[in-house]
């Protein structure tokens, strides 16, 4: 049975950034468990406690509103054309992901943001991706369902023109609202290894 959509408050950990998550439910978007290392790495090079699986809600960048602290938002990828990685830069808090073209609406924004009595909102966990297994070769588990939804999202924002409404993006330049810090590649090499 699907939750009514509700308008959910999050903040970063020392609450200088304050946003909704508008209308979340589980129709809204996809609640989905990542295991990569990349999310782990982005958790220590911020100077955060390292989780082994980061739980995120996949939706569309429309449903993301700031109300305080949004000049303290950074944003920093582990390469050239990697994702960007958003966070706060008064406390390190990883507040979601995007893809670098805002015409392709999609962000995950991460549910330790939320309060532990909204967190529910989102529902069970559908997706999980890179999960580690015995031969070393990553797996993912229900990936169709995630890629689905995550396209019927984005397609819906690009016809609607609801893609322009991204709080990360100048939409008439399609730029970040603040410069990209690219991760230095020996210092990405060295966040991993430090979680191998």
């Amino acid at each position: 049975m699907f939750k009514t959509p509700r308008d959910v408050p999050f903040s970063c950990s020392c609450g200088t950034i304050k946003g909704t998550l508008r209308g979340a439910s589980p129709r809204t978007g996809t609640h989905a468990v990542c295991h990569c290392i990349d999310c782990r790495a982005a958790e220590l090079y911020e100077g955060n406690e390292v989780p082994q699986t980061v739980s995120l809600f996949q939706t569309s960048p429309d449903r993301i509103s700031f109300e305080q602290g949004q000049d303290q938002i950074g944003v920093f990828s582990f390469g050239e054309k990697n994702i960007l990685r958003w966070y706060a830069t008064c406390c390190g808090s990883i507040l979601c992901n995007t893809l670098r073209n805002p015409k392709i609406a999609f962000t995950s924004i991460r549910i330790s943001l939320l309060s532990v009595d909204d967190a529910d909102v989102v529902g069970p966990v559908v997706a999980q991706a890179f999960i580690p297994t015995p031969s070393g070769k990553p797996r993912h588990s229900g990936l169709p369902r995630f890629i689905w939804q995550a396209f019927g999202r984005i397609a819906g924002a690009r016809i609607s023109g609801k893609w322009r409404d991204n709080p990360l993006f100048d939409t008439e330049t399609l730029e970040p609202i603040t410069p990209v810090q690219i991760v230095p590649a020996i210092e990405r090499r060295a966040l991993l290894e430090r979680l191998r």
